[in-house]
């Protein structure tokens, strides 16, 4: 992603309100919502978490975890668990805005932060937190045919929330809302345009 789109980004995440959520008994936690790219196009990274961990095992997510009382704030918190997971340099991310905050069925408010970081880059997962990585395409994210509605009990009620699939990956739940917002924010915008024009077909690679 050349300078002159991660500054139409920027401009995009100023004039963005991020959402907020109700923190009451809910455990703080921050994500980091990587945006990189070529002359192909731009991509955003997610990864696979590993089948041993107790939350959410197998799940697709962004880097990220809860926050610790080392971290000055939950930006902090998105930057060292990127590091510790899948081994970004918190001083090779630009950071271009803020999604917002999602809460989970875990009970965790998770702040979404997005940034931008150059390629090639060499990722490093760490094998007790990450099974791979999963690069998604901007294009695919804004193909209705990649796009699943997921049936929720909430409260009771049937809850219709935000979903995808991908290369075999089925994207849900909290990843899928902040997947779901960054759309929503930069959507119709020239930041949007200008991340997804000239991407060729989609792949994934896992980094193990």
């Amino acid at each position: 992603m050349d300078k002159a789109t991660r500054e139409v980004v920027r401009r995009t995440f100023a004039e963005h309100n991020p959402s907020t959520v109700d923190p009451s008994g809910l455990t703080p936690a921050g994500v980091l919502v990587l945006l990189y790219g070529s002359g192909e196009g731009s991509t955003v990274l997610l990864s696979k978490r590993s089948e041993a961990l107790t939350r959410h095992p197998g799940e697709m997510s962004f880097p990220g975890g809860r926050c610790e009382p080392s971290d000055a704030d939950l930006l902090q918190t998105a930057l060292r668990e990127a590091h510790e997971e899948v081994g970004v340099v918190s001083g090779d991310v630009e950071v271009l805005g803020e999604l917002g905050v999602f809460s989970t069925s875990s009970d965790f408010a998770i702040s979404a932060f997005v940034g931008a970081i150059d390629q090639p880059y060499k990722f490093m997962i760490n094998p007790s937190e990450v099974a791979g990585l999963l690069e998604v395409p901007v294009r695919e994210l804004l193909d209705h045919r990649n796009v699943r509605d997921d049936v929720r009990v909430v409260n009771k009620d049937l809850a219709v929330m935000p979903a995808f699939s991908y290369a075999g990956h089925l994207i849900f739940g909290a990843t899928a809302r902040i997947l779901d917002r960054l759309i929503e924010v930069m959507g119709r915008t020239e930041a949007w345009q200008a991340l997804g024009a000239g991407m060729t077909t989609a792949t994934a690679e896992a980094h193990g």
